[in-house]
């Protein structure tokens, strides 16, 4: 680490300390060539991919932007709070795993309608309407078949 006030690069950490969570580190430093003393921070950056979108523009990845699509799917649906912020949680591990520093959104679109569909079939068949952009009945039809899945027989009773 540099001295800010020499620019020496052999500085001697003298003390560490982590906070309550233990996501920070606290180091205290000593410059030996001009025996001033300075802080210096340290917390893990998770750098989420852009986005491609489909006209190959790119974008920040946006949280609150995939926060509120899912809860306009939901709306009106029993899902609580904490289980949208889980699957939120379970679609920006994968992001960050993935590794690249890109995504094409068509990606992101897929791993959120995996989420929607676990947490409910309604929010799952309304987002893939919107997403997927249905040219006609027949594919719609063919979601809401795929979500239901295979029909019990009948009784004749």
């Amino acid at each position: 680490m540099k001295c800010p006030f020499c620019g020496d690069r052999d500085t001697q950490v003298v003390d560490t300390r982590e906070n309550e969570d233990g996501d920070i580190v606290r180091r205290r430093r000593r410059c030996p060539r001009c025996e001033k003393r300075f802080t210096t921070f340290e917390r893990v950056e998770l750098k989420l991919p852009q986005i491609v979108k489909r006209d190959g523009s790119r974008v920040d990845f946006d949280r609150d932007k995939l926060k509120a699509s899912m809860t306009l799917a939901l709306r009106k649906r029993p899902v609580p709070m904490e289980a949208v912020e889980a699957a939120i949680g379970q679609i920006e591990e994968r992001l960050l795993t993935l590794g690249g520093r890109e995504v094409p959104s068509v990606q992101v679109g897929e791993l959120v309608m995996r989420e929607l569909r676990k947490l409910d079939k309604i929010a799952y068949v309304r987002f893939a309407s919107v997403y997927r952009n249905f040219a006609d009945v027949d594919e719609f039809s063919e979601v809401v078949r795929e979500v239901r899945g295979p029909r019990p027989p009948r009784s004749r009773e």
